[in-house]
């Protein structure tokens, strides 16, 4: 039973103030007893400067927040700029290019040349190595794949030393003779 009245009594009694709202009490006491202390010209110079002193650390952030978000933007669009022009450039990118792995030998590249010609719809293509150059030569009926497929060579890097193209006139195949250097 006297338990139960000590907790009664307890909560019956004001709670106290915490510790940290009676500082700030007291210190906004003390600022307005100062405040009340200073002349009249005192209060508005110190008012004019605080207002403009709030203006401009305001001012400043805001410049600051609004460059870094300027910034932030433009590296952005350079960033989106830099994935669509890779994005671009995915077709000149050879899949069948063997990557040397732990000093494995890469394709020879007559090789390379003949899987290029493959993959852009050349079959039964002649590739042969000559030196440091590789000769080729194959007849396609349509200009298009013709065209694809001497792109395609460029486009991985050989340059043509010899070239040449000639198209019969009663099948209009179009017959290549050239050679190429990486």
């Amino acid at each position: 039973m006297k338990r139960l009245q000590r907790r009664a009594k307890r909560s019956t009694t004001a709670p106290k103030a915490s510790a940290f709202s009676e500082r700030v009490n007291s210190y906004q006491n003390v600022l307005s007893s100062r405040w009340q202390a200073l002349s009249p010209r005192d209060q508005l110079a110190l008012a004019i400067l605080s207002a403009f002193l709030l203006l401009f650390v305001g001012g400043y952030g805001g410049y600051t927040v609004h460059q870094a978000a300027s910034d932030s933007k433009s590296e952005y669009q350079e960033q989106i700029a830099d994935y669509f022009w890779l994005r671009a450039q995915a077709g000149n990118i050879d899949s069948n290019t063997v990557n040397t792995v732990d000093g494995a030998a890469a394709m020879p590249p007559a090789s390379t040349v003949s899987a290029l010609l493959n993959t852009s719809g050349i079959t039964d293509a002649q590739v042969v190595s000559a030196g440091d150059a590789i000769q080729l030569s194959f007849t396609n009926a349509s200009q298009a794949v013709v065209s694809a497929a001497l792109g395609k060579l460029e486009q991985q890097g050989w340059q043509f030393t010899q070239l040449s193209m000639q198209q019969d006139v009663t099948t209009k195949a179009i017959e290549v003779q050239a050679t190429v250097t990486s």
